[in-house]
């Protein structure tokens, strides 16, 4: 792995792990294996190399989330493998933490790749939905955008149960609480 990918990687991690203003400069150099002037010459600073580790989360998040909604099955088995698919419920999401880190919402560039990124989401559910009242699946009143905002919100807000809880299961719970309201009649 060339130096840039390593503090991209690094920068990723803490990102993740410590939020934007607890990520230094040190610390991604420490991690990353990387001398000092690394950063400086791959990137323009702090902000710059923070900005490339979030464009890589969010599209790692994206196409891991296309992949399972555009899997085989019905429109609900589709949601069901998304709002089911493995993953760490106690870390919480990538993306989804950069949502409560001020300095990443307060800075237009650090915060576009996360915003078009839960739009993507949101809109392909949407889709979705939509697809699964045309087949009889979903019930013709439902609303695919608001649908899809409830999917999105049940995974962000399972992460924030299963981490206050300590558990994955309070994470499970809104994945199948959320599931059984959206069941199609017949199941």
């Amino acid at each position: 792995m060339s130096t840039s990918e390593r503090l991209i990687e690094s920068t990723r991690e803490l990102l993740w792990e410590r939020g934007y203003v607890g990520t230094s400069p040190k610390a991604i150099l420490e991690r990353a294996g990387a001398g000092q002037g690394s950063m400086y010459h791959h990137f323009r600073g702090k902000p710059d190399l923070a900005l490339a580790a979030i464009r890589r989360t969010a599209d790692e998040m994206w196409a891991t989330a296309e992949a399972v909604l555009d899997g085989p099955g019905t429109p609900y088995e589709r949601i069901t493998a998304y709002l089911r698919r493995e993953r760490e419920a106690l870390r919480g999401c990538p993306v989804g933490r950069l949502t409560m880190d001020p300095d990443v919402i307060a800075d237009d560039a650090l915060r576009a790749p996360v915003d078009e990124t839960l739009d993507r989401l949101r809109e392909h559910i949407a889709q979705i939905v939509e697809e699964g009242k045309e087949q009889g699946e979903f019930a013709p009143g439902l609303d695919g955008e608001e649908i899809a905002a409830a999917v999105v919100a049940t995974v962000q807000g399972g992460y924030v149960l299963a981490r206050a809880a300590g558990s994955p299961t309070a994470f499970d719970a809104a994945v199948r609480g959320l599931l059984a309201l959206l069941a199609p009649p017949t199941r």
